[in-house]
C-alpha cells in the first residue's frame, strides 16, 4: 500500500472540489477520488464512522464531526460538541474517541497516527451534511483516560510530498486562528443561506455556489460564538462586491423576510445606488 500517494491524491482532489469555495456537501464527498494505480475511486470518509481508514490504506485518512438533522435546517444553540472543541482550543483541537473503549480498532488508529505523524483530513460539519475540509491535519496527542486526541494543522496541503505538523506552539496557535476564521465564516454563510432558502435578496438567484452571505454590520463576534443570522443577507457575488464597495445600500422595514420562525428583520429592502467617487 502506498499511503503517501493516496493522501496526496486525496488532497489534490479536495483542492479541485474546493475551487472557488470553502465548503463541500456530503454529495460531493461521498463519490470519493481517483488515485494512480487504482481502477476505482477511493473514499474520503465514511457516512457511518467519524474515524475512517480506506481499505486500500494502512492508516486513517480522515476524521469527521457531525451536525445531526433535527427536523429543521436552521440551528442555534444545539450545536455539536466538535464545534466547542474547535473554538475553545488554543493550539490544538480536541477530537473525541469513538465509544468508550480506548483499545478499539478505530481509537488505536488515532494512536498510530500520533506515532507516524502522517497528514489526514478533518471534515468539520458547519450544517447538516455540509463540511469544511481542513487538511493537512495531524493527530499530535492521544489520551486514553480522557477518550480524546488532539489535532493540529499545517499551513498548506502539498500534493506531491508529505508535509510536517507545525513545530512550535506559536505556529500551531497561528494556524488554528486561521482555521477558526475559515470555519466561522462558513458557518455564517450556511446559516444565512438556509434561512433565506438560498436566494439572493436582490435578484432571487438560487444557485447556491454563486451566493455569499454579506454582513450588514461588521462581525463583532470576537469569541467565535454562534453566527448571528440577523446580521446577514444572501447576495449574489456581484451584488456582494457592490455592497462592500459602497455602491449599493439597504434600508430595512420592520417586517420579516426570512423563513417563518427565524427572527424579526426586514421583509422588503430598499436598495439604493450610491454615487461612485
Amino acid at each position: 500500500m502506498d499511503d503517501e500517494l493516496i493522501r496526496m491524491s486525496a488532497f489534490a482532489a479536495l483542492n479541485r472540489l474546493l475551487t472557488g469555495g470553502t465548503v463541500l456537501p456530503w454529495s460531493a464527498i461521498e463519490p470519493g477520488f481517483p488515485a494512480p494505480g487504482f481502477d476505482h475511486r477511493l473514499r474520503f470518509a465514511s457516512r457511518a464512522k467519524g474515524i475512517f481508514k480506506p481499505k486500500e490504506m494502512a492508516g486513517i485518512l480522515s476524521v469527521r464531526t457531525v451536525i445531526p438533522r433535527k427536523g429543521r435546517r436552521i440551528w442555534y444553540r444545539d450545536q455539536h460538541d466538535g464545534r466547542d472543541a474547535l473554538y475553545t482550543g488554543d493550539t490544538t483541537v480536541r477530537y473525541s474517541f469513538r465509544g468508550d473503549d480506548p483499545g478499539s480498532s478505530d481509537n488505536l488508529m488515532l494512536r498510530d497516527a500520533v506515532e507516524k505523524q502522517y497528514p489526514i483530513i478533518y471534515f468539520v460539519a458547519v450544517s447538516p451534511a455540509v463540511y469544511v475540509p481542513l487538511y493537512p491535519a495531524f493527530v499530535v496527542n492521544w489520551y486514553p483516560k480522557r477518550l480524546e486526541a488532539d489535532l493540529t494543522f499545517a499551513p498548506s496541503a502539498s500534493t506531491t510530498k508529505v508535509v510536517a505538523p507545525p513545530a512550535t506552539p506559536i505556529e500551531r496557535r497561528y494556524r488554528l486562528v486561521e482555521v477558526k476564521q475559515r470555519v466561522h465564516q462558513a458557518e455564517f454563510r450556511e446559516a444565512v443561506l438556509d434561512a433565506y432558502d438560498a436566494r439572493c435578496v436582490i435578484t432571487g438567484l438560487s444557485v447556491r455556489e454563486l451566493l455569499d452571505a454579506s454582513h450588514i454590520m461588521p462581525d463583532a463576534d470576537e469569541n467565535w460564538g454562534q453566527p448571528w443570522i440577523p446580521n446577514g443577507l444572501p447576495l449574489s457575488k456581484i451584488h456582494h462586491a457592490a455592497y462592500d464597495a459602497n455602491l449599493i445600500g439597504i434600508n430595512p422595514d420592520e417586517s420579516s423576510m426570512c423563513r417563518s420562525g427565524c427572527w424579526p428583520i426586514a421583509e422588503t429592502w430598499t436598495w439604493s445606488r450610491r454615487s461612485m467617487r
